[in-house]
């Protein structure tokens, strides 16, 4: 008997993940399909990525110039092993619109953006804000849900330009003024190097993607939250572990499918 308590016990467990995975995708294709609708509120949106993006623009900024410093430091002295520290703009370049720049911002994102909208909306089904705009026969995912995850996708993508722009401007102080690599050199091999489709256009689909990973996650534990102080608290928790993982999976996926030759 205690061995099919067990089966039967690991069997509602798997049922019930099956239907969170269910709710989920069937709530992520319902902002999808909400998206257009979403933008006819503009004013909406707008205010969203304001507060998204605006509100997360110093912590990016700070970031993306210390990680272009480490980069160019760390660059130049293993290029130079090899005589190739004129190659030290190129080597900051790629790895920035390729993968840091991304994915960073997204982490970032994930820390900032991400629990500022689980909280948010967990408190709004808390104090039965949602609750009331059924009973006034308005969809919370159309009203509150969309606006909020069209501005996630808008603004990660914005952030993680300036967070590339950043980091290159720091590897340049490192490399040209402090160490005395050649400026010209230094623009030259980004301007020959990078390719505008293949590494800062496969860049930008990663933020995109990322964009709409995190922003869902975190409107799905905010969405999903119980109405409690300590539910809210637990749900920003899963909403960083969560998002942070799938950015680094995804990460892994994309890079093998878009770099692999």
């Amino acid at each position: 008997m205690k061995g099919v308590s067990m089966l039967a016990a690991l069997g509602a467990a798997v049922r019930g993940k099956l239907a969170d995975l269910g709710w989920g995708a069937r709530l992520l294709l319902r902002l999808l399909a909400g998206c257009p609708q979403a933008l006819r509120r503009f004013g909406l949106v707008r205010d969203q990525i304001h507060f998204l993006g605006n509100h997360s623009l110093s912590i990016i900024t700070v970031s993306g110039l210390f990680v272009g410093f480490v980069l160019g430091l760390q660059g130049y002295y293993t290029l130079q092993r090899y005589g190739s520290a004129e190659s030290l703009g190129l080597l900051v370049t790629l790895s920035l619109v390729r993968e840091l720049g991304p994915v960073v911002t997204a982490l970032l994102f994930a820390g900032r953006a991400g629990t500022s909208l689980t909280a948010e909306i967990g408190l709004m089904k808390a104090g039965e804000q949602l609750s009331v705009m059924e009973m006034m026969a308005v969809d919370p995912i159309d009203r509150v849900l969309a606006p909020r995850f069209v501005a996630g996708v808008v603004a990660l993508p914005l952030l993680a330009a300036v967070f590339s722009s950043m980091g290159i401007v720091g590897g340049w102080i490192v490399g040209v003024p402090m160490i005395g690599v050649d400026g010209g050199a230094f623009w030259s091999q980004v301007q020959s190097g990078v390719d505008v489709w293949s590494d800062v256009g496969n860049g930008i689909i990663k933020s995109v993607v990322f964009g709409i990973a995190v922003t869902f996650i975190a409107l799905l534990q905010g969405f999903e939250s119980h109405p409690t102080p300590e539910g809210v608290s637990r749900a920003t928790t899963r909403t960083v572990v969560m998002a942070s993982l799938t950015v680094l999976g995804l990460d892994f996926i994309l890079t093998a499918l878009m770099f692999t030759v």
